[in-house]
């Protein structure tokens, strides 16, 4: 009892230098005594009372560490900020500038810039060895000791004396004659590496040493067995043990000699295995392997005996053939082994394959009669022989093997290249029919295989015909459009389009009046035809569906594409007596007419369709060639009135606000544009219409009140934030614009555009962070892509900000900003082909978004502006700023 009193006495240091006058002891006075509910009570209002009080102080402490961290960075501020003003005018040097930058001199003195050379020479470890015999015991008397009468203290105080003690153990014991040589061996490699640094290490950064390739040489030098040098030992002798006792065990003497290969003893190897062709002469794999480890002569040597013991081995015969450099000598070796294995494919094909064609030809006819079942054998002799003897061939080969389909395919190929189509469609159907009769499944993908073979072979009636016979089998009636289309896909993706054409053609027998089948047939022809091949299957589309606007003005864009307007205007009336009234070709016409200079005729037209299909888009159509033709009184009157028809139309009222902006008229467009929000409240252009007008006349505040109160009316709306983000940074209000992009980014987390500008919003360094963000977020957004391209072209990392606009094209060609900064990388970057294909891609895919496309396009200065030209317009705009 007392020993655990004294115990705990001794536990409470209650000395006083552990005394402290505000906190009293660093332990508890009672801390012995029970803790009891009231003072678990009193410690959590103690404890509430503190963070209480910590909350007050809470805010003006970390203003208080946040001032100071900016005042510390001021004053201390980072290498890196101090530099980057300089790294930043680094981009303004010119390569002359850069080139004229005198070298480094050599600040070192003159002992050390001219070291004297120290001559050493290396000791072999033969002297070291030699000397540790100097602190051994010696049994014989010294006669130095006989001379002086005892021993040897010629000196007084006894200086010299010959018994070990003044010399202490360290890498040499002379007491025990021990000599660490592994050390030795690594302080000799460390001085060389160290050596090596230094040669490496030179003012001009250049040197004829390269101390790592030096040291691998030196590595390599060492023979390496891939494993520890006693488990070499225990694999000898297992392997030992099984030749013993199996000796008629052929892979225990291939193992063994292999091991002996790899560790480095090739004779030892070579006489093992040809121990091993001494107790095994049977195996083939045995004297396959002599034959690999002996050299040239011996190895032929080596066959030979093979051959003695093994007349029938295929692999033998073919090895021999390859040991033999001279081609005669190879054909005589085939030819033999021919004799003996008159059977063997293999052997038919190496050596035919060495022969010119007339014996190839001569060489297949023998070899089909001794191998009848080989395809292969067949259809090499057809590819040789002329039309008429081919033909005989395949129908031999038929009749040899009728479970084939490639001797079927190869006939119908034949005869298409012979001019022969009508016979094609019937060898293939007999194909199917007998290849069914003879019990062989149909199988679809192989024989859609075969197909795209046919047609990048150029075989395209084939192709074609072969696709008909097998794209219907083993699918069900419903899921017959879906998978077809699915096929006719994935041959284009592997660039077989004729059968896509096939796939298609029959797509449309089957489904004549689907509207879908038309258009993708239709679109595969727009983007992979002729202009031709496309007019004509839209013709016998719009005969099957003539309800189908969009057909009718495919076609007729592409006669207006060719210069053919008479066409196109025919096409067009068709169309108006198969669809009525129809608003998307009444606006069809309007813009044929328009785009070639036929004002009136436009004009006429739109009063027309306002009269007899009256549409918030006929209107707005109407009011946008007026006002482009500069008829403005005309283009207002027409906006009143189409207003009072349809007031909810929010691109009638930015139409009206903005021809009084352009007019001049400050209140009447703020005016338009607020009624416009009174009636279309949910409308993004206009908001942001309202907000730029307010901004361009100096009313920033008003402007931010509005994109405010649009915020609120149209939440997580990216545009508005965008705006509002654009508009303090316009200002010069950074850091507003920062706080405003984090609320932004909070409410709108998958938003590219937003995700985008920010990246642009950081400074430099922080950018590539920002941009992985991004792209964590918003992987496949065009936006983030385009970012992405932008931030590795201002990185001037060219191949991969290629590679980048190239990813963002493809996920969005409708995006003309994608295609406009492409097109100014290019004309900063690219060659002129370069530039052409980025042009001729955008024609093709005929954008109509982006913020930056869109302000050109629909700028009514460019209203009759071609894709190509806008494309120029915008890239001429862009300034390379981020």
């Amino acid at each position: 009892m007392k020993k655990s009193q004294a115990a705990d006495d001794d536990d409470e240091d209650l000395n006083d230098t552990n005394y402290d006058e505000f906190n009293g002891y660093a332990g508890s006075l009672f801390s012995s005594g029970p803790y009891e509910k009231d003072d678990e009570e009193a410690d959590a209002i103690y404890a509430a009372l503190d963070k209480r009080m910590d909350e007050r102080r809470k805010e003006r402490r970390e203003q208080r560490e946040k001032e100071e961290i900016e005042k510390y960075r001021m004053e201390r501020p980072k290498i890196q900020q101090q530099f980057s003003d300089l790294k930043r005018k680094l981009a303004e040097v010119t390569e002359e500038e850069w080139l004229s930058i005198p070298e480094v001199g050599d600040a070192r003195n003159k002992r050390q810039r001219n070291p004297r050379y120290e001559k050493l020479t290396p000791v072999p470890d033969s002297f070291f060895a030699k000397h540790l015999q100097t602190g051994e015991n010696h049994t014989s008397v010294d006669p130095r000791q006989t001379q002086f009468g005892g021993l040897n203290t010629p000196y007084p105080g006894g200086l010299n004396t010959p018994y070990p003690g003044g010399m202490t153990p360290g890498l040499m014991t002379p007491g025990t004659g021990e000599l660490d040589m592994r050390k030795i061996g690594q302080a000799r490699n460390t001085l060389m590496d160290m050596r090596l640094s230094q040669v490496s290490d030179s003012v001009s950064g250049q040197t004829v040493v390269d101390p790592k390739g030096y040291l691998t040489d030196l590595n390599s030098m060492i023979p390496t067995h891939g494993g520890d040098i006693n488990d070499i030992k225990k694999a000898r002798l297992l392997l030992k043990s099984v030749r013993e006792t199996n000796p008629h065990h052929p892979p225990a003497w291939i193992a063994s000699a292999r091991l002996e290969e790899v560790t480095g003893k090739l004779q030892v190897a070579r006489n093992l295995i040809m121990k091993g062709t001494e107790m095994c002469p049977k195996s083939e794999d045995v004297w396959l392997e002599a034959a690999r480890l002996q050299p040239g002569d011996t190895a032929k040597a080596v066959v030979a005996q093979a051959v003695r013991h093994l007349p029938q081995s295929v692999r033998i015969y073919i090895r021999a053939a390859e040991l033999e450099t001279d081609l005669r000598a190879k054909k005589r070796v085939l030819r033999k082994a021919l004799e003996h294995v008159p059977n063997s494919v293999r052997l038919w094909k190496a050596a035919v394959e060495l022969e010119e064609p007339e014996d190839a030809r001569i060489m297949l006819s023998r070899a089909v009669e001794c191998c009848p079942t080989s395809v292969e054998l067949w259809l090499a002799l057809a590819r040789l022989e002329t039309y008429e003897n081919a033909r005989k061939v395949l129908n031999k080969a038929r009749e040899n093997i009728p479970t084939d389909r490639h001797i079927w395919i190869t006939a119908a190929k034949l005869e298409e290249a012979n001019g022969n189509t009508q016979m094609v469609e019937k060898i293939v159907d007999r194909a199917i029919t007998s290849l069914r009769a003879n019990g062989v499944e149909i199988n679809r993908e192989q024989w859609i295989q075969d197909a795209e073979e046919c047609d990048k072979a150029g075989s395209v009636a084939t192709c074609q015909a072969v696709m008909r016979a097998v794209i219907g089998i083993g699918i069900e009636e419903e899921d017959r459009k879906h998978t077809w289309m699915e096929d006719a896909d994935s041959c284009v993706a592997h660039n077989a389009l004729e059968c896509a054409r096939a796939i298609y053609a029959y797509a449309l027998q089957v489904f004549p009046s689907k509207k879908s089948v038309w258009l993708r047939a239709a679109y595969f022809e727009k983007n992979h035809g002729t202009r031709e091949s496309l007019e004509a299957l839209l013709q016998r589309a719009v005969a099957h569906c003539p309800k189908a606007e969009v057909l009718w003005l495919m076609g007729a864009k592409s006669k207006w594409l060719a210069g053919d307007v008479p066409a196109a205007r025919s096409i067009l009336a068709l169309a108006f007596q198969a669809n009525p009234n129809s608003e998307e070709i009444w606006l069809a016409a309007v813009k044929l007419e328009s785009e070639n200079n036929e004002y009136e005729r436009a004009r006429r037209l739109l009063a027309k369709a306002r009269s007899s299909a009256p549409t918030a888009r006929v209107f707005m159509k109407s009011v946008k060639l007026e006002w482009v033709l500069g008829n403005i009184e005309a283009a207002q009157e027409l906006c009143e009135e189409a207003l009072r028809h349809y007031e909810d139309f929010p691109k009638l009222w930015m139409m009206k606000g903005q021809i009084e902006e352009q007019e001049g008229l400050t209140e009447k467009a703020r005016e338009a544009y607020s009624q416009g929000l009174k009636k279309c409240p949910h409308s993004t252009p206009l908001w942001l219409l309202l907000s730029r007008l307010e901004e361009k006349i100096g009313q920033l505040t008003r402007a931010r009140a509005i994109l405010e109160k649009s915020r609120l009316k149209n939440p997580k709306n990216p545009g508005l934030w965008l705006e509002s983000v654009r508009l303090e940074y316009r200002a010069g209000l950074k850091n507003i614009a920062n706080t405003l992009m984090a609320k932004a980014l909070q409410e709108c987390p998958s938003s590219g555009v937003l995700w985008s500008e920010a990246v642009f919003l950081e400074a430099r360094p922080q950018r590539k962070t920002k941009s992985v963000d991004a792209l964590k977020k918003c992987e496949h957004d065009p936006h983030v892509l385009l970012a992405v391209a932008k931030l590795f072209w201002s990185e001037r990392k060219i191949t991969k900000a290629r590679e980048w606009f190239h990813r963002t094209v493809k996920i969005d060609s409708d995006l003309g900003d994608a295609w406009a900064l492409f097109y100014k990388f290019e004309l900063q970057h690219g060659s002129e082909e370069q530039r052409e294909e980025v042009r001729r891609r955008c024609e093709n895919a005929e954008p109509r978004h982006g913020e930056l496309w869109c302000a050109v396009s629909k700028d009514i200065a460019h209203w009759q502006r071609k894709v190509g030209e806008v494309l120029v317009l915008v890239a001429a705009r862009i300034k390379n700023t981020f």
